[in-house]
């Protein structure tokens, strides 16, 4: 077992002004001792969270004893997002925060466990936004910054999709279902579900297997996650943008020491490829160690959770 554990921040302040005089951060860690192993923190997704490896870990097939995250050698981190309901933590007032406040509280959580450089920052879909942040703070903390199905900002497409969300979760009479419905439609293909239901119906029920599907998980989510959590973690992915405080990304990269390995997926409806594309033509002539790496899949933003072999084989050299 790998328990949650809790860490305090004291005397913080957002950019939006919200004052706290003591903030939890809840957090797991896997595998070696910290002080004894290099350090790899993992960013959670949108209504993931820090239980990142074991039996109901949602990455436990890339990390974990002998697997390409090795547990074995590395002692892996995983923060959970303040408001994500981990513990009954929730905040009511979303627009108190933005992500660079996330990055912020995950690197002040490094610095209370005493953790002064990661092997490898990694983080998936909004994890991998939160991820640039805490590179763009911190330009020296990494070896390696992996941000997956991700940005360092909320584009047009993003802040759309994520206005809708908004609306959705304040008008309909069953806002996590019909959200997390809209969501699944971002997060997978045309292509994927044609390969998985092919139009067939559910015989017992009387609808599409499709529409099964979706019901199925608007419900699995309304049951185990918090409105007011939805609610922060949508306004935060909204809110991904290094830019935020005048200064220019080109400039911003540059600065990074990281390797930066941008993973995208060629499919990926919600984050998409041409945005990583632009961002490596932009910062590639300037510094060399940036690579991009695109996974080939038919099921979209979701296939870093899907497509394990593939997933491994982009990162297995950066773990190795």
């Amino acid at each position: 077992m790998n328990p949650i554990q809790s860490l305090p921040l004291v005397n913080i302040k957002t950019a939006a002004g919200k004052s706290f005089s003591k903030l939890d951060l809840y957090y797991q860690h896997f595998g070696q001792p910290l002080g004894q192993a290099p350090v790899v923190l993992i960013n959670h997704s949108l209504t993931g969270d820090a239980n990142v490896a074991g039996p109901k870990g949602w990455w436990s097939a890339l990390v974990g004893p002998e697997k390409t995250i090795d547990t074995n050698r590395y002692a892996v981190l995983a923060f959970n997002i303040p408001g994500n309901g981990t513990k009954g933590q929730l905040f009511t007032t979303p627009e108190d925060f933005h992500t660079g406040d996330i990055a912020s509280f995950f690197l002040a959580g490094l610095k209370y466990l005493g953790v002064q450089k990661l092997h490898a920052l990694v983080g998936g879909s909004i994890g991998g936004g939160i991820a640039w942040e805490m590179a763009v703070l911190e330009p020296q903390l990494a070896n390696y910054l992996v941000p997956i199905a991700a940005d360092w900002k909320a584009n047009d497409w993003i802040i759309a999709n994520t206005f809708l969300q908004q609306r959705i979760l304040e008008n309909s009479n069953n806002p996590l279902e019909d959200a997390r419905i809209h969501a699944m439609l971002t997060y997978r293909t045309p292509q994927s579900f044609s390969y998985r239901f092919d139009r067939t119906k559910n015989k017992e029920l009387g609808v599409y297997n499709i529409e099964s599907w979706l019901t199925y998980h608007g419900k699995k989510l309304a049951n185990r996650f918090h409105l007011d959590a939805y609610k922060l973690m949508n306004h935060l992915l909204a809110s991904i943008n290094i830019e935020r405080n005048g200064a220019q990304a080109l400039d911003l990269i540059q600065k990074i020491k990281s390797e930066i390995h941008l993973v995208a997926i060629g499919s990926d409806l919600f984050f998409t490829p041409i945005e990583d594309q632009k961002t490596l033509a932009l910062i590639k002539p300037l510094k060399a160690s940036i690579f991009y790496h695109e996974l080939n899949s038919i099921h979209g933003h979701d296939a870093f959770l899907i497509e394990n072999e593939a997933m491994e084989e982009i990162l297995t050299p950066l773990f190795n």
